[in-house]
């Protein structure tokens, strides 16, 4: 019990809004000191899983600085301009179109990008974008509100559907864990289950997307009644 001291320090770390980076390798850094190991051993593993794992990190972080240097020059502000002009486009059908793609994406083992790669240069501004169109809903609790959502279809439509088809890892993986824990599982049986879990994920997506896209109509029509 006392090795999942680290997710507490996870929870309280997001909870104070710290630095992230800086609340997982503490959570990692308590977890392995938790667990009997020194707190040299525990830098040599994160440092071991990191050099056997750089194919899979590199690109990730070789892609901040790419992103930076595109929005430096104006990336966000022109794909929120080019999405105004879709006057049927809302943030809610933005957000729900991408965590569909995500999903039909991940199913198949391909990726499209992440928070950094997609989220934050392009799929944010995009519904901030298009939200923009109603007068006010450019106040901060709105785009906040936008921004959170785009990082939650991210997460939903790459979760709940990398476990549907055998060529992803995640399926064996979890074929794997059963196995180690002595549940006969096939994989036949964990892509029936996964489907439907999918499918639901998506019909979920779209009616929270509905609501978003209600609260923001209603927050620009109390704007527009307070307007002079």
């Amino acid at each position: 019990m006392i090795t999942l001291l680290g997710l507490f320090v996870v929870v309280i770390g997001f909870t104070l809004r710290a630095n992230p980076l800086l609340v997982v390798v503490a959570g990692g850094l308590t977890t392995g000191v938790a667990a009997g190991f020194s707190f040299n051993e525990v830098v040599a593993m994160i440092g071991q899983f990191f050099t056997d794992n750089r194919a899979l990190m590199l690109p990730i972080i070789l892609m901040v600085p790419i992103v930076g240097v595109l929005e430096r020059h104006g990336l966000q502000e022109r794909v929120a301009m080019l999405i105004r002009r879709a006057t049927a486009a809302t943030a809610g059908r933005v957000l729900w179109t991408y965590q569909l793609l995500r999903g039909v994406t991940s199913m198949f083992g391909l990726s499209i990008g992440n928070h950094a790669a997609m989220v934050r240069p392009l799929i944010a501004p995009m519904a901030e974008g298009a939200a923009l169109v109603r007068p006010g809903t450019s106040s901060p609790p709105s785009r906040d509100e936008i921004r959170a959502h785009a990082a939650a279809a991210e997460n939903v439509g790459n979760f709940f559907s990398d476990d549907i088809v055998v060529a992803v890892g995640a399926l064996l993986l979890i074929k794997a864990f059963f196995d180690n824990a002595g549940v006969a599982v096939a994989l036949s049986d964990l892509k029936l289950w996964s489907l439907p879990t999918a499918l639901w994920v998506v019909l979920v997506g779209w009616w929270r997307y509905r609501r978003l896209d209600a609260r923001l109509k209603k927050a620009a029509a109390a704007a527009k009644e307070r307007a002079p």
